[in-house]
């Protein structure tokens, strides 16, 4: 059972360590969950406000719940809706044929979750910004919470395009309304969130592990320059984490997705996933993409599957294939009657059978999900280095992928060899983990890509709400040819 410092305490708010209180003598001898105690290294004074972001990271419905993969793999050429025909059909038609609705309730909670995570954020940094010569442990916890806002407008920046930029500690309904910023508006406050978190964080949290540190920063940093064609930007941030030496690409790519991948040296950021005492701190992420199966084989809800497209992508030799996908009657001894509902499901949600057995559940409700992993550095590193004409940096950086992977080098040599080469590592390197369509629409391909799925160039942005569109009475406008 993996349980760091990070997990007894982000996990739990103090609610929930009172609502718990009756379980073994084991569970009881651990600190106050949620609650920062004396004597615990780097404490600041928003310490335990710091800890509830972390919760809600998890536990707020729209972030990193199922809602998730609807709207950041679904929507690609990768995966498709799954599970069986009748089941979530109107959100399976709404993202996998690209007829995006303003009311469906996936879409309200995604947009409601990351502001709900924002305006958390925003009180916490409020509250700390008040505090006169706050001390520096303090002033690592303001850098933690701009960290974790900074994640969640870059989502929404990536899903809406021009969103409002609501920065203010909310004190009533109106202070909720305001109109869209521009993506360059969003964007900078974005990178002013991070670059202040990259001078504040720790490069490692010890014990402390899934709490954002200057390699989160600088990460995103560099993700949000390549979204921007800020290249040199990109490769600046990129190598900041690389040249750093805190991370490595973990050794054995298949169990990078298990448990004994979760907090290891490709974990740039991890939302914390544990079962405790036959209790789940989690939420449907994974649950809700496990093979939907009966008995032994009910492993979750079978959403969030790959598409032959996806299984025809890879190389000969390559490892990653196996890892990420899951065949009815394959090898793992999925039941062959089980491709009548889907011939493949995702491996990357998969779990040991053993693990299973020893947990008594069936579903997957331990695994940490991956929001930021030391591959995307290296391969942000190669497509900055490209696009800067720097082809012998780029090709150096891409081996170090295909090295893991079981492939040879590279074959490329020209810019534009380098860059299909880049694009089809990243798809096969993040397949199923949301990467893929965000990638397609800033390399200008959706269109030729997903256009026979029904995709149009209006569709890179998901409309506004229309409860939020009423919520602000014509305050907020809805995005174009919507």
């Amino acid at each position: 059972m993996k349980i760091n410092t990070i997990i007894k305490y982000s996990l739990f708010t103090a609610a929930s360590f009172l609502s718990i209180n009756s379980c073994s003598d084991e569970f009881l001898d651990r600190k106050p969950l949620g609650i920062a105690t004396a004597g615990e290294a780097g404490i600041g004074g928003a310490e335990a406000k710091i800890f509830g972001l972390y919760s809600q990271l998890r536990t707020e419905g729209g972030v990193t719940d199922w809602t998730r993969h609807w709207f950041q793999s679904i929507r690609s050429d990768d995966a498709m809706k799954g599970s069986i025909p009748a089941d979530a059909s109107a959100m399976g038609n709404i993202m996998d044929n690209f007829q995006y609705s303003k009311t469906e309730g996936t879409a309200v909670v995604n947009w409601n979750g990351h502001y709900k995570l924002i305006f958390a954020c925003n009180g916490v940094i409020a509250d700390i910004e008040a505090i006169q010569n706050p001390d520096a442990a303090t002033l690592t916890n303001l850098g933690e919470a701009k960290a974790i806002r900074a994640f969640a407008y870059f989502d929404l920046r990536r899903d809406y395009g021009e969103i409002p930029l609501i920065t203010k500690k909310i004190s009533n309904v109106q202070d909720e309304i305001k109109a869209k910023s521009s993506i360059s508006e969003v964007d900078a406050q974005i990178k002013s969130d991070l670059q202040f978190a990259a001078t504040v964080l720790p490069a490692d949290w010890q014990s402390q592990r899934g709490r954002a540190t200057n390699g989160m920063a600088y990460s995103y940093l560099a993700k949000l320059a390549l979204y921007q064609k800020s290249w040199g930007e990109a490769l600046s941030s990129a190598e900041m984490v690389i040249n750093s030496g805190t991370y490595s690409l973990f050794p054995s790519y298949a169990d990078l997705f298990t448990d004994q991948g979760d907090n290891k040296s490709e974990s740039i950021w991890e939302v914390q996933f544990a079962r405790i005492n036959k209790v789940n701190y989690s939420n449907n992420y994974w649950e809700s993409q496990g093979v939907r199966g009966s008995g032994s084989w009910d492993l979750g809800w079978g959403f969030n599957v790959p598409t032959m497209n996806l299984v025809n992508a890879y190389e000969s030799g390559d490892v990653r294939k196996a890892a990420t996908i899951l065949a009815s009657g394959g090898p793992e001894g999925v039941p062959s009657t089980l491709s009548s509902i889907q011939p493949y499901w995702n491996k990357k949600a998969y779990t040991n059978p053993t693990r299973r057995a020893q947990e008594g559940e069936n579903k997957n409700h331990w695994t940490n999900i991956k929001l930021m992993r030391y591959a995307d550095v290296i391969l942000i590193a190669a497509e900055a280095a490209n696009e800067t004409g720097n082809t012998a940096k780029a090709i150096t950086y891409l081996n170090l992928i295909r090295t893991r992977a079981g492939l040879a080098n590279t074959v490329a040599v020209t810019q534009t060899q380098l860059r299909d080469a880049i694009k089809q590592e990243r798809r096969v390197e993040f397949a199923m983990e949301g990467e893929r369509f965000y990638d397609l629409v800033r390399w200008g391909d959706a269109v030729t890509v997903l256009g026979s799925l029904g995709y149009q160039d209006r569709n890179k942005y998901f409309p506004i709400p229309q409860e939020a569109i009423d919520k602000a009475q014509g305050v907020l406008v809805q995005n174009p040819n919507y």
